[in-house]
């Protein structure tokens, strides 16, 4: 009886190690500021942004924001104003620098599609999804992320990197929020006026907010464009209702000043797909910062 009231004490004792261990303090910034931070063995950094009031006993929601085509994470993070609705909010933003170098700032790789120079991703490029998920699980680990909700959101290049990363991560992130970007995978290549099933299926039903501008002519609504583009941002919304199993049309709406809202709803797991678009808005970030946040706030990654 001794002998095994002694295993179960020690039992406890380790139950009681790991309970403590989990619930370490994150300990990697200053709330309200914002620092560069290399990402575990990656070699790789990015800014983050703890937000003001940040409880370092807490893990926190953590939001993604990618960078355009040619661009860095710094600019973007100053160009969104994503930090303040963060410190607005409480969660944390992750601004990284994709990992294929150009002339004015990085790339994003996504297989099979061609960057901005007009060259297609090979084996040797940097693979920049498994760079995000690891910095998901090192934030994790470091007792300052909550791991079922993360989110990701970005601009053009960003905004496919977005819609990407819902294709092939689902089993990360909760909800994705591509800004004049939605995509649903590569076009066909026999019909590029359709996006092609085989190139995006993602694990679990993806929830999504997509924010464009209805005179973006770099990323038109309407298709057309680059040879990544080429099919409707209606055409994106209606194979993301298709994934998520979608059985509702949402009425169009005006949600605000020159702002409507469409989409689709009654969804599996509450995977709602969402498109706000602006009227006369162009290639720039046209989200309301705080209508995506609401969006992604309703939404926790169900564990596995």
């Amino acid at each position: 009886m001794k002998r095994w009231i002694g295993l179960f004490a020690a039992l406890l004792g380790l139950m009681t190690f790991s309970q403590t261990a989990q619930a370490a303090p994150c300990g990697i910034g200053q709330a309200g500021a914002t620092q560069t931070l290399t990402i575990g063995r990656t070699g790789r950094t990015m800014l983050l942004h703890l937000p003001t009031g940040f409880d370092l006993n807490k893990p926190a929601p953590l939001v993604f924001l990618l960078h355009g085509s040619g661009g860095t994470g710094e600019k973007m993070l100053a160009s969104s104003r994503l930090a303040e609705t963060a410190d607005r909010h409480g969660f944390i933003v992750a601004a990284p620098d994709a990992g294929i170098p150009v002339e004015r700032g990085f790339v994003w790789n996504i297989p099979g599609v061609p960057t901005i120079t007009g060259a297609v991703p090979g084996p040797n490029d940097a693979d920049d999804v498994a760079y995000l998920t690891t910095a998901i699980r090192y934030l994790a680990d470091q007792g300052c992320v909550d791991n079922s909700r993360v989110y990701a959101t970005g601009l053009s290049g960003g905004g496919r990197m977005t819609s990407w990363l819902g294709c092939v991560a689902a089993d990360r992130f909760a909800a994705i929020a591509p800004v004049v970007g939605l995509r649903a995978g590569n076009p066909k290549k026999d019909r590029p006026e359709e996006p092609d099933p085989a190139t995006c299926r993602p694990s679990r039903p993806m929830p999504v907010i997509a924010f464009a501008g209805d005179a973006d002519t770099t990323n038109p609504i309407q298709g057309g464009g680059a040879g990544y583009w080429h099919y409707t941002m209606h055409a994106a919304e209606q194979r993301w209702a298709q994934i998520n199993g979608c059985t509702q049309v949402r009425d169009t709406r005006w949600v605000a000043d020159k702002v409507y809202e469409e989409g689709y709803a009654a969804c599996r797991d509450g995977a709602d797909v969402v498109g706000r678009i602006t009227a006369g808005g162009g290639h720039s970030w046209v989200a309301d910062n705080d209508a995506l946040w609401a969006f992604f706030a309703a939404r926790t990654r169900p564990q596995n």
